[in-house]
C-alpha cells in the first residue's frame, strides 16, 4: 500500500514567511539591546562607517549574525513543533537517507 503524500510543506510556507518576518524583527531589537549592553552605544556600526575601526565593525557582525541565527532557528523549530502538534504532520520534507 502507498503511503499517502502530505502536502503541507506548501500549505505552511505562508506560516513560515509569518514566522520568519517576525523573528527577524525579534532578532532586531535583541541585536540593538545586546549592543547598547556591550558597547553602551545607540548605533552598531555598519561595513561603510568610516570613523569606525575593523574590530568594532566585525564585531558587530559577529554579533549580529550569531543573534539572527539564534532568533531564526528558535522561531522555525517553535513553528515546525506546533505545526506537528495541531497536525500530527512535521512540516519539512525529510532529508535524503532519514525517512
Amino acid at each position: 500500500m502507498a503511503k499517502k503524500k502530505h502536502k503541507l510543506p506548501l500549505v505552511y510556507q505562508p506560516l513560515g514567511f509569518a514566522l520568519s518576518w517576525a523573528g527577524g524583527a525579534l532578532a532586531g531589537m535583541a541585536f540593538r539591546a545586546t549592543w547598547r549592553a556591550l558597547r553602551h552605544e545607540d548605533d552598531a556600526p555598519d561595513a561603510l562607517d568610516a570613523d569606525r575601526r575593523w574590530g568594532e565593525i566585525l564585531l558587530a557582525a559577529a554579533v549580529q549574525g550569531a543573534i539572527f541565527a539564534v532568533v531564526r532557528s528558535a522561531v522555525d523549530r517553535a513553528g515546525a513543533t506546533a505545526v506537528k502538534r495541531s497536525t500530527g504532520v512535521w512540516p519539512a520534507k525529510p532529508k535524503k537517507g532519514r525517512a
